[in-house]
């Protein structure tokens, strides 16, 4: 894999957790290899100055202080698994540290354990173990629920929920699947039916949830939810702890509405003693098992190596989760704007109702520049499609694969240039996706929602929605006002978030003419219910509200 050196010459990667032994092999080929485990968050800042390289899994948090810490040194971040929640990701952007990750080595492990965990569940088979070796012959008392005919909602329809989908109907199942995203076809090569939230709560008795964990999704599952779905559904967990409101998932287990759960993973791990969950005969509780099969932590920990020792020598990593590796000229050149980029993609989608299962299709740049073609656009292209796709799909996007990802979502990418005059390389840009608008604000013709955005001192912001200005910083989160500009909309809309308890950080009005129409937006520091930007919507004199998150 690579030439020979001498042992002072050669990298040192250091394997913060447990790595299969053929990862460790690989990696000894090529580098120096410190395998040092269970260290403090101190421990691991004195190492890391020390490294060329840092492998954890999900345990080590690897935070800005590691990256201060490294002074430069730290090249790579590899996560032996797919989730990157514990690596700081803009921390290891700004200190040009690339971070990659292991995508698919883990994908049939972690289907497994959720099929698992779904057959115990329905049997009882722990509570009946438990039993037996406690001397009783409880034939009566464990008496199951079969899962032949029965219907299973895949909630995250991505590489591991099509796994499960796919075991689920060799088990006779019903299988509908939940996720904005996911393609038709790809449902109905494996016999799966796509239907939207409040159907699948409807008609399910299991749900089995495979989604990432996102600001959309956090708390998903939480008392509402858990209201609208069929009494004595079960849920099955092998996705991210937070994904479910542990309280409301007691609640409902309380109530009945829930007639049981099988979780493999927690808002808190290890579990806390006074999780309200673990202590119930009709939940089953698993430590984050679902990769941990010899085969799966095998091929992870191969994949993970091929990835950190090709970062080390140089190669554009295609598992790469952060910032693209781009040439420091270049870079240096649009880091203006490439927040910019990414903040508006990740705008733009929030504007699309969610109740088509394409949702989006069409996505148009346009960069107003005086460079003309000499403009190299990869970079921002692959912040705007990381913008849109990060936001709702487990896709980690860079240069690498961005035009890849763009194409595996159905999503088709045009670019235009306007000539422009400045010395900047860009005046501004803007973005537009074909797809139904849940915001007819935003809209700048027939079924297209259109922002724009800018750079001013070095601070991004978006100066358009559809045909109307504003100036709306990056960052944060806000509501979105569609109104007739007339005195008191400000004070009304202000008086019902502040009776709700939520503080305002900016309010700014952008119209065509006085008392004409006009968008308000309204930064907000809270997080803001459906039911609160319902009532703002339907007061008078405002048609549309919309709460969105940059």
């Amino acid at each position: 894999m690579a030439t020979k050196m001498s042992a002072d010459s050669r990298p040192t990667i250091l394997v913060a957790e447990k790595l299969g032994d053929a990862g460790v092999e690989m990696l000894s080929k090529y580098a120096n290899v410190d395998c040092t485990y269970n260290m403090t968050p101190e421990q691991l800042c004195a190492k890391a100055p020390l490294c060329d390289a840092l492998i954890v899994r999900s345990a080590t948090k690897v935070t800005r202080a590691v990256f201060e810490a490294s002074k430069g040194r730290l090249k790579v971040v590899g996560r032996a698994g797919v989730g990157i929640d514990n690596v700081d990701l803009a921390a290891a952007t700004e200190y040009g540290c690339l971070v990659v990750n292991a995508p698919t080595a883990n994908t049939v492990a972690a289907a497994e354990h959720g099929i698992a965990l779904l057959c115990a569940m329905c049997r009882m088979i722990p509570q009946a173990d438990s039993s037996v070796k406690a001397g009783k012959w409880e034939r009566t008392k464990f008496v199951g629920v079969s899962m032949v005919d029965k219907t299973l909602c895949v909630v995250g329809f991505g590489k591991v929920g099509s796994e499960v989908a796919r075991r689920a109907k060799g088990l006779g199942m019903k299988v509908l699947a939940y996720d904005p995203y996911a393609s038709e076809e790809r449902a109905r090569a494996l016999g799966v039916r796509l239907v939207g939230l409040e159907e699948a709560y409807k008609e399910s008795d299991f749900l089995s949830l495979h989604m990432p964990l996102l600001p959309s999704t956090k708390d998903m599952f939480n008392d509402e939810a858990f209201s609208k779905m069929k009494k004595g559904v079960r849920i099955i967990n092998v996705a991210r702890g937070e994904v479910v409101d542990e309280a409301a998932l007691a609640r409902a287990l309380d109530k009945g509405i829930v007639a049981g759960a099988a979780l493999d993973v927690f808002c808190d791990e290890p579990v806390k003693a006074d999780n309200p969950l673990t202590g119930r005969a009709n939940v089953i509780c698993t430590p984050h098992l679902g990769a941990s099969t010899a085969e799966a932590q095998e091929a992870v920990a191969i994949e993970i190596a091929e990835a950190v020792v090709g970062a080390l020598n140089g190669e554009l990593a295609s598992t790469a989760v952060n910032a693209p590796m781009v040439p420091a000229n270049v870079l240096a050149e649009l880091q203006p704007f490439i927040t910019l980029a990414a903040g508006l993609g990740k705008a733009v989608v929030q504007l699309v109702s969610t109740a088509s299962t394409h949702g989006i299709s069409n996505v148009e740049i346009t960069y107003m520049t005086p460079r003309g073609d000499d403009l190299d656009t990869r970079l921002l292209r692959a912040m705007v499609v990381k913008g849109i796709l990060e936001s709702v799909t487990t896709a980690a996007i860079n240069l690498v694969n961005a035009d890849l990802k763009a194409k595996q979502y159905g999503l088709i990418i045009t670019e235009k240039m306007v000539p422009a005059t400045g010395d900047a390389v860009l005046t501004s840009m803007t973005v537009a996706i074909q797809g139904d608008s849940k915001f007819t604000g935003s809209r700048s013709g027939t079924g297209s929602i259109t922002l724009e955005g800018s750079v001013r001192g070095k601070m991004p912001f978006i100066t358009k929605i559809g045909s109307q200005d504003v100036e709306i910083g990056m960052g944060g989160s806000m509501i979105l006002c569609k109104q007739k500009d007339q005195p008191g909309m400000i004070g009304k809309v202000g008086t019902l978030l502040a009776k709700e308890n939520i503080n305002i950080s900016f309010m700014t009005v952008g119209r065509e003419a006085p008392r004409s129409d006009a968008i308000m937006a309204i930064g907000v520091d809270d997080s803001v219910s459906a039911e609160v930007v319902k009532e703002i919507g339907q007061m008078s004199g405002i048609s549309e509200a919309i709460f969105i998150v940059l």
